[in-house]
C-alpha cells in the first residue's frame, strides 16, 4: 500500500516537471532561455517517471528490469550534451564574434575561431613535443 503511494507521488511529481519543461519549450523568449526547459525541468519528470517504473515492478511483479536504469542512464547522459549542440548553433545563428563576452584578455570563443588560428589542441601536441 505505501509503495502505490510513492509510485503515484513519483508520476505526479514527474508529470508536473514535464509540464514545465514542456510549458517553458513553449513560451520562454528566446532559444537561450528555451534551451534549459527540456534539458533541466523535463529531464528531471521523466527521471520521476523512471523512478515509479523502478520501484513499481519488483514490488509487484518480483523482478527487477534493468531498463529503467539504461534510460536513465543515457537521459542523464543526452540531455546535457544536446543543450550544448542547442547553444552552439544558436551562437553560430545568431551573435557574431563581436557580440558575445570575452572569455579573457586576449582569448577568443573556440567556435568562433577562424581556421588558421591556433587551437587548445594545437598547443597541448606542441608542449608534448617540445
Amino acid at each position: 500500500m505505501i509503495w502505490e503511494f510513492i509510485v503515484s507521488g513519483l508520476l505526479v511529481v514527474g508529470g508536473f516537471f514535464g509540464l514545465v519543461g514542456s510549458y517553458g519549450l513553449v513560451k520562454l523568449p528566446d532559444p537561450m532561455t528555451r534551451l534549459h526547459a527540456p534539458t533541466k525541468s523535463a529531464t528531471l519528470g521523466v527521471g520521476g517517471v523512471l523512478l515509479a517504473s523502478m520501484i513499481w515492478f519488483p514490488v509487484h511483479h518480483g523482478h527487477f528490469s534493468w531498463h529503467e536504469l539504461l534510460i536513465t542512464l543515457f537521459l542523464f547522459l543526452t540531455a546535457p550534451v544536446t543543450g550544448f549542440f542547442i547553444a552552439k548553433a544558436h551562437m553560430h545563428l545568431g551573435w557574431d564574434a563581436h557580440e558575445l563576452p570575452r572569455p579573457a584578455p586576449d582569448k577568443h570563443w573556440a567556435t568562433f575561431a577562424a581556421p588558421d588560428q591556433e587551437s587548445l589542441v594545437d598547443r597541448v601536441e606542441a608542449a608534448r613535443k617540445g
